[in-house]
């Protein structure tokens, strides 16, 4: 009989690493078979080794997995797919951060989900081309919570059930949705305008390429930020790092 394989092949989206020893780093990965993991890359620190360089985050990567003591250990690293540009555009960096970020926090350790890692690679390559960012960020938002189980309602009423109208309207973390006016004000929850809403119906009934050409007023991109930032912020149940890290990028940013 064959003795089950020691190794595995895998390919992965790098979230973070952390140095760890005199020369090993631990990194995060996002894999398409299996979901959040962490592995050792022995060596990777070292001047000249060929699996650090491999192994930086936003990276797509693939990987030869060994069986270690605790965690995998990365016996093989080749870049897929290096997202350089990102480097080379500070917000798209930031808006990058900001998606590994949110991979990380909503995802458990070996819960596979094929449509999470492709959401994610589809993301990080649009914001390395610079393409609309706000836009592939609010998409990633709003198809991230609708992967893991938190896709907010936004044609009825999250309180009592009715129909939403064509104005403005509220939204309760809380709750999970949107609020008519009445219950809005009833339960202090947050103000939505019109033309937000609708860009949040549209972005989750749509794929990417029917939303591309969606362009924004300033206005309404500013009240999806807040407001999707704020509404992630509270799933995770924690203040998120990379938001904070694209306000300081804005203000040096020229107009």
């Amino acid at each position: 009989m064959a003795r089950p394989s020691r190794t595995q092949r895998v390919e992965a989206i790098v979230l973070k690493h952390a140095d760890f020893g005199e020369a090993d780093r631990l990194v995060t990965l996002f894999t398409r078979e299996e979901g959040k993991l962490r592995a050792l890359a022995k060596g990777a620190r070292k001047p000249g080794s060929r699996k650090g360089g491999h192994l930086e985050p936003f990276t797509r990567v693939s990987l030869l997995l060994g069986k270690g003591r605790e965690i995998p250990l990365v016996e093989q690293a080749e870049a897929v797919e290096l997202n350089s540009a990102l480097g080379e555009n500070l917000e798209a960096l930031g808006y990058a951060a900001y998606v590994v970020e949110l991979v990380d926090k909503f995802s458990a350790d070996h819960d596979e989900s094929r449509g999470v890692y492709r959401l994610t690679r589809d993301t990080l390559q649009r914001l390395a081309a610079g393409e609309n960012l706000q836009l592939a960020v609010r998409f990633f938002e709003v198809h991230l919570l609708d992967q893991v189980g938190f896709r907010p309602q936004l044609q009825h009423c999250a309180h009592c059930g009715r129909a939403l109208q064509p104005e403005d309207q509220y939204i309760s973390f809380e709750l999970g949705g949107a609020l008519c006016p009445s219950c809005g004000k009833r339960l202090h929850a947050t103000r939505i305008s019109l033309g937000a809403l609708k860009v949040l119906r549209h972005l989750q009934r749509k794929t990417f390429g029917e939303v591309r050409s969606l362009q924004l007023s300033a206005s309404v991109q500013h009240e999806l930020e807040r407001l999707m930032n704020a509404y992630v912020a509270y799933l995770a149940e924690r203040k998120l790092n990379t938001p904070r890290f694209l306000e300081r990028v804005r203000r040096h940013l020229p107009d």
